[in-house]
C-alpha cells in the first residue's frame, strides 16, 4: 500500500508593510497573494503584525513618546468581518490559496498580535493570538490562551503558526509538536533593531530559532520575515539616536525542511519579494524515524506538559435559577432567589 502525501508549493512573504495604513496594507497583501499562486503556490505566510505593520515606535523611546502613534496604530489594525477582512478572504478564494495572514487584531478598545488562517475557500481555518507579548509590546498589545496554541487539520496538512519569540518558549512550542504539526508558520518582524547592541534580537539567534523549531517537531517551517522601509524610518526615527536603534531593511524569510536544510535561495535583507520551496510531506516521516519527541523520543514517566486549551473569555455570561434574565437584581425579593447570593 502506498500513501499520497501531500505535495505543493509554499511563499513566504519578505517585504515592508505599508505602515499604519491598512486600506493600502490590504491592497499590497492581495498584490502578494496574487503573485504567490501565479508562481503556483499553495501556502502563503506574511510577517508578524504585518497589518498594518509592526508597532517599533515602543522599542525607541519611552510609553509616553510612543503614544503619538498609537491612535493611527489602534484604528487601523484590523477587526474580523470588516470590509477590510472580507476583501482578504475573498482574494484567498479567487486565488485558491492558503493565507496565514499575520496582522494587529483589534477587538473593541484592546489590540492582540494575531496569525488569521484563511483557506482556498476563503472562509476561517483559524484565529490565533500570541499568548503572551515580548517584553515592551505589553504595552500595546493583550494575551491569548490556551486555544491559540493548536494545529489544524487542512488539505495541506496539518497546520499551525506562531509568533516571533513564541519559538523561544520550549512548552508552547512543545505544546504544538504534541498535536502533529506538519506545516508551521512563524511569522517575525524584521531583524533590524538595536543591531550590533542586542544580539538577542538578531537575525542569526531568530532565524535559528526557525531552523531549531523544524528540527525539533520534524515538520516544515515557513518563516516570513517583514522589512523595515525608509519611509518608517523617516516617521519613527526623529533623531540620531533613534536611527541608531531601527536600521532599514532586516529581512530574512526563510523556509526550512523537516532536516532542518534551506529549502530556497534566500533573498537580500533589503529585497522585497517572496521565497518559495516545494514542500513534500512524506519527508516528514523519515525526519520523524530519528527522533520524535512527543512520540517515541518522549519520557512521559518523567517529563509531561499540562495544556490548558480552554479560551480565556473575559466575560462569561449567565443565568441564576429562579430569576428572570430581563429582570433587575435591584429588590431584595430577586436577590434572595439563591442563597448562595448575598442579602442586602
Amino acid at each position: 500500500m502506498s500513501v499520497d502525501h501531500p505535495r505543493f508549493r509554499a511563499a513566504a512573504v519578505q517585504a515592508a508593510p505599508v505602515f499604519l495604513d491598512l486600506d493600502a496594507g490590504v491592497d499590497r497583501a492581495i498584490e502578494l497573494i496574487a503573485e504567490a499562486a501565479a508562481n503556483g503556490a499553495k501556502l502563503v505566510g506574511f510577517p508578524e503584525t504585518w497589518l498594518p505593520g509592526y508597532p517599533w515606535f515602543i522599542w525607541l523611546d519611552s510609553p509616553a513618546w510612543g503614544l503619538q502613534f498609537f491612535q493611527r496604530y489602534h484604528d487601523n489594525s484590523l477587526v474580523y468581518g470588516s470590509p477590510s477582512a472580507k476583501r482578504l478572504a475573498a482574494a484567498a478564494a479567487e486565488h485558491e490559496i492558503t493565507v496565514v495572514m499575520g496582522l494587529s487584531e483589534r477587538q473593541a478598545g484592546s489590540l492582540y498580535i494575531a496569525q488569521w488562517i484563511i483557506g482556498p475557500d476563503g472562509e476561517t481555518v483559524a484565529r490565533r493570538r500570541k499568548l503572551k507579548p515580548t517584553h515592551v509590546e505589553r504595552t500595546v498589545f493583550g494575551e491569548g490562551d490556551g486555544s491559540d496554541l493548536s494545529v489544524y487539520d487542512t488539505p495541506l496538512g496539518r497546520l499551525g503558526g506562531l509568533c516571533c519569540w513564541e519559538h523561544l518558549q520550549p512548552l508552547s512550542k512543545y505544546a504544538m509538536y504534541a498535536q502533529d504539526e506538519q506545516v508551521h508558520v512563524g511569522a517575525w518582524p524584521s531583524f533590524s533593531l538595536y543591531r550590533g547592541a542586542a544580539y538577542a534580537l538578531g537575525a542569526e539567534v531568530n532565524t535559528a530559532a526557525s531552523r531549531v523549531y523544524a528540527v525539533e517537531g520534524q515538520c516544515f517551517v515557513l518563516a516570513p520575515c517583514a522589512t523595515v522601509s525608509p519611509e518608517m524610518i523617516d516617521l519613527m526615527c526623529t533623531d540620531d539616536a533613534k536611527r541608531s536603534l531601527l536600521l532599514p531593511g532586516g529581512g530574512y524569510a526563510r523556509i526550512f525542511a523537516p532536516d532542518g536544510q534551506l529549502m530556497h535561495e534566500p533573498l537580500p535583507e533589503d529585497a522585497e519579494g517572496l521565497v518559495y520551496a516545494d514542500l513534500d510531506l512524506g519527508m516528514i516521516s523519515l525526519a520523524k524515524a530519528a527522533a520524535d519527541p512527543s512520540g517515541h523520543y518522549s519520557r512521559p514517566d518523567v517529563t509531561r506538559l499540562l495544556l490548558n486549551k480552554t479560551p480565556g473569555d473575559r466575560v462569561v455570561a449567565f443565568t441564576t435559577p429562579g430569576v428572570d434574565p430581563d429582570a433587575t437584581l435591584d429588590t431584595p425579593s430577586l436577590l434572595r432567589t439563591d442563597p448562595a447570593l448575598p442579602h442586602p
